[in-house]
């Protein structure tokens, strides 16, 4: 039996016993399901048991590209125009501040580490802004487990879903802008290529991809086609990306964008891409796993030990000063940030990525950093949360209602339009 059948085995049967576990657990014990793939990944890596080899991992390339347009394509469908502009201007302000706090934070504390060992500047801005496209995102899957544990009317929780969807639009774009100014001169032009013409033709190709399939399937219905065709599509954008040493992310992201907003199958879409992206993403952490190598830098545990510092400063810190910015902090409570705390996977998949750039710098302390975070905290992210939401109504002496969001709290943030003047 070839290593690459191996791992495609190990990862059903674990698929298939973890979804029901782990369903159980979420449900029973504030659990989101996902670390305990990138831990499988590890042990059956190179770096455990070695039942997968680096070749057998190259091999499932293809798959890992399709997984990561899959990804941005899911995280695209979230931006449905007319519901983002149902959801009041303050929510967005909330999350754009606090993401952008926790990016400038990281970044900065990771390029005076990096340089305090001996990383040049003009080298060191590369991984250290990887860091902190990494360490904005936030796990979204936490919050449906709170939604389903605490009930409807909880408007914190709806605010936490709105922030994870911007801090994954802000780390898809920074690591898109990361690849497109260390991009090397494709040498056939008469002139280089800038780095804003990089990023402006990886965004073209989400979109003339989405554009496309609306052409062709924007009304089709059935879903087995759908599926097939939303497979060859997202292949298509993804290595597109990839051939060019762009994002395959940030096509999938405006693929998915233009899909959700064009298509009058919009629905069935969405129910097609999530359908498949459970099986995709948890190959995508096993994948993860088995791919990481450990730096063999001396510096590299402390410099992992302060990202994981810096983020947990950035998160808490960012949502404590964009509430405050505000004026809502009274209503949302000072430690709100604890519900942005895990990590998700969408981490990996930002490291992934990042690994398709040319010679990635640090690689191996990015994906340490990476994997040490999401290991820490996404088992404890839906207690964080949880937390974050009692503790709020707990002591806010006005909680933020439904109404001054704009949004139905534990239900669909971003889909329809259930302003409290519209509701009457």
């Amino acid at each position: 039996m070839t290593a690459g059948i191996t791992l495609v085995l190990i990862v059903a049967a674990t698929y298939l016993a973890a979804r029901v576990a782990f369903d159980w657990l979420a449900r029973r014990f504030l659990v989101v399901s996902g670390a305990e793939y990138v831990v499988l990944g590890i042990l059956i890596g190179p770096q455990g048991f070695g039942l997968v080899n680096a070749d057998a991992l190259r091999s499932f390339a293809p798959i890992t590209l399709l997984a990561l347009g899959w990804t941005g394509a899911i995280i695209g469908t979230g931006f449905y125009l007319p519901g983002l502009v149902a959801v009041r201007g303050i929510v967005y302000r909330l999350a754009f501040v606090e993401s952008v706090l926790t990016l400038l934070t990281i970044f900065g504390l990771m390029m005076a580490a990096l340089y305090l060992v001996g990383i040049p500047q003009e080298l060191a801005w590369i991984p250290a802004l990887a860091l902190g496209a990494i360490g904005t995102a936030s796990t979204s899957a936490a919050a449906d487990v709170v939604a389903r544990a605490l009930g409807p009317g909880r408007p914190l929780v709806g605010q936490l879903r709105v922030s994870t969807r911007v801090n994954a639009l802000v780390a898809v774009l920074m690591l898109g802008v990361i690849l497109s100014i260390h991009h090397p001169d494709p040498g056939v032009l008469s002139r280089p290529i800038t780095p804003t013409e990089w990023m402006v033709i990886s965004i073209t190709v989400g979109v003339v991809g989405g554009s496309l399939f609306y052409l062709f399937l924007g009304g089709e219905a059935h879903e087995d086609r759908l599926l097939i065709a939303l497979g060859g599509a997202v292949i298509l954008v993804s290595g597109a990306a990839e051939y060019i040493g762009l994002s395959p992310l940030v096509a999938g992201l405006f693929f998915g964008a233009i899909l959700t907003n064009t298509a009058d199958n919009r629905e069935e879409i969405t129910e097609v891409l999530e359908g498949v992206e459970r099986p995709l993403y948890f190959l995508l952490l096993v994948v993860a796993g088995a791919s990481w190598v450990p730096s063999r830098e001396p510096w590299a545990f402390g410099v992992v030990a302060l990202f994981l510092a810096a983020r947990a400063a950035g998160k808490l810190g960012g949502a404590r000063l964009a509430a405050r910015a505000n004026g809502v902090l009274d209503r949302l409570g000072d430690d709100w940030g604890l519900g942005l705390l895990g990590q998700g996977g969408l981490a990996l998949a930002l490291c992934l990525n990042y690994t398709f750039q040319s010679a990635p710098i640090l690689q191996d302390v990015v994906f340490t950093a990476a994997i040490a975070s999401v290991l820490l905290t996404d088992f404890l992210s839906a207690r964080l949360m949880h937390a974050a939401v009692i503790a709020a109504e707990e002591s806010a002496p006005a909680p933020m209602t439904d109404a001054e969001l704009g949004i139905v709290a534990a239900e669909e943030p971003l889909a329809h339009p259930p302003l409290a003047e519209e509701q009457h």
